[in-house]
């Protein structure tokens, strides 16, 4: 469920590799790049570094169009993100500020497209650090979530439920919540939008695509393995209105994804957001933030559209991406 409409207006990464110019092999209709096989040990998951090999007379072996040398990334990888930003660059370009940051947990390389740092508003994406702080406090033997309160937790995961965020925020939100957010999970750009009579609601907020991609770090290096393991699964296990941004990724990398819908109203016009956060891949090896501030002209389909196809080229699978589009209040 998203967040209410126009009332409610409302890891870090150790290298960066930069947007490619290439243009990747995976297109509209085109067979995806070969898929990563599936390993047993954990060691085997890092992909090999892209190097020249040398020939017999000295000179290098000449790598696939597309491909370079000095980047710390598969070639496969390569042509993907040249896919990914290609698109963005052919169908966003002028239409509004998509973002994304891709970040491989076992090289600890993040691959940054687009204006990731530009603020942007979180829709229900902030549901995940609700989530995540909750389970942190709990474990920490600051507050007792009960029962009630765990169904709560569920369903604001599992259908974004607003009600239930709701209940969650009175009892234990607070501005104290958001500025744990930015000082404890890295969101440092997360703030309230001002203007509103309930200033600190959680619907009332902002933040950028490296916050989200900080967040994702912060569960995966420093929550509870079992806290995480709940994450996992919960976010794994979506209703259909959620089936859509990461989840473009394929069963195949059995994806799980928090997404945030809303229509919002600031100095940008009155614009959708189809924002989308999450893992996938083996051992939940990858972790995406996309952020996208839909262009006045644009409608709530074709972002979510954007965002899934989007994901979908960052792991080689053809487009458009099969997804389900939820409605536009719930």
């Amino acid at each position: 469920m998203s967040m209410s409409r126009l009332f409610r207006l409302a890891l870090a990464p150790v290298l960066t590799c930069t947007a490619l110019s290439v243009i990747g092999c995976a297109g509209r209709g085109a067979d995806p790049p070969a898929a990563d096989p599936p390993v047993t040990a954990r060691k085997a998951l890092v992909q090999p570094v892209v190097r020249s090999p040398s020939t017999g007379n000295g000179a290098a072996a000449s790598l696939p169009a597309g491909c370079r040398s000095e980047v710390e990334w598969s070639c496969t990888q390569q042509q993907r993100f040249a896919a990914a930003s290609a698109y963005i660059s052919r169908n966003v370009s002028g239409q509004g500020y998509l973002s994304v940051v891709f970040t491989d947990r076992q090289t600890g390389h993040a691959w940054r497209f687009g204006p990731t740092r530009r603020e942007g508003w979180t829709a229900s994406t902030i549901k995940l650090a609700i989530a995540t702080d909750l389970l942190r406090r709990q474990r920490a033997g600051q507050i007792t979530l009960s029962a009630a309160d765990r169904h709560d937790m569920a369903t604001m995961l599992n259908f974004s439920d607003e009600r239930a965020s709701d209940r969650l925020w009175a009892k234990f939100g607070g501005e104290d919540m958001l500025a744990r957010f930015r000082t404890q999970y890295g969101m440092g750009g997360l703030h309230f939008v001002p203007g509103f009579t309930a200033r600190t609601y959680w619907g009332f907020v902002k933040c950028t695509t490296d916050d989200l991609a900080a967040l994702m770090n912060y569960l995966f290096t420093h929550l509870h393995a079992d806290d995480r393991a709940y994450l996992v699964t919960a976010l794994r296990g979506v209703a259909s209105n959620q089936q859509w941004g990461i989840w473009a990724a394929g069963p195949a990398q059995r994806p799980g994804n928090k997404d945030g819908w809303s229509y919002e109203t600031d100095s940008y016009g009155k614009h959708w957001v189809t924002n989308t956060v999450g893992f996938a891949g083996p051992d939940e090896r990858y972790l995406i933030g996309i952020m996208y501030q839909v262009a006045p002209s644009g409608t709530l389909a074709g972002g979510v559209h954007a965002v899934s196809d989007v994901a979908a080229l960052l792991f080689g699978v053809p487009i458009p991406a099969h997804v389900t589009v939820p409605a536009p209040d719930g």
